[in-house]
């Protein structure tokens, strides 16, 4: 596997989206847990104009920072952001920032994985560090050891 730097992959994926094809790449880091694990699932994302709150979307925040996290909030033209793997900590972007949307997921056996909206995540919010324990200690080791 090659690792390439966001500010320079990213923005040919962006490019790639504006064209209306779709993108296919394997995300990292933990901010998606459990719904995307980092460095190993495989996203499809794809530019549309419909996002909708519990959407995941790739956004750039600044000229180097990228973020692939959910929707949890609609204002107008206002979007706010927050990981599924985080418990703390929100992004605040435009909705022109916003470069695709997850289309699908599939793990690295390219089984499907359900392309939730992520609604009773969004609201465990106060017991989600539990959750995310729980996953990281059992779940995870479990499924690494297949």
């Amino acid at each position: 596997m090659h690792l390439v730097a966001n500010n320079i992959l990213i923005p040919q994926f962006a490019a790639l989206l504006r064209e209306g094809k779709r993108v296919e790449f394997t995300p990292t880091g933990v901010s998606m847990r459990p719904f995307i694990e980092g460095g190993r699932d495989v996203v499809v994302l794809q530019k549309r104009q419909d996002v909708r709150v519990g959407d995941v979307c790739l956004v750039q925040l600044s000229e180097t920072a990228f973020v692939l996290h959910r929707v949890i909030g609609l204002d107008g033209d206002s979007v706010t952001l927050m990981g599924d793997g985080n418990c703390s900590g929100l992004e605040h972007c435009s909705r022109e920032d916003i470069l695709g949307t997850v289309v699908s997921v599939r793990s690295p056996r390219g089984i499907p994985k359900p392309l939730t909206r992520g609604w009773c995540w969004r609201h465990i919010f106060r017991p989600r560090w539990f959750w995310l324990k729980v996953y990281r200690h059992t779940l995870l080791k479990l499924y690494v050891k297949q």
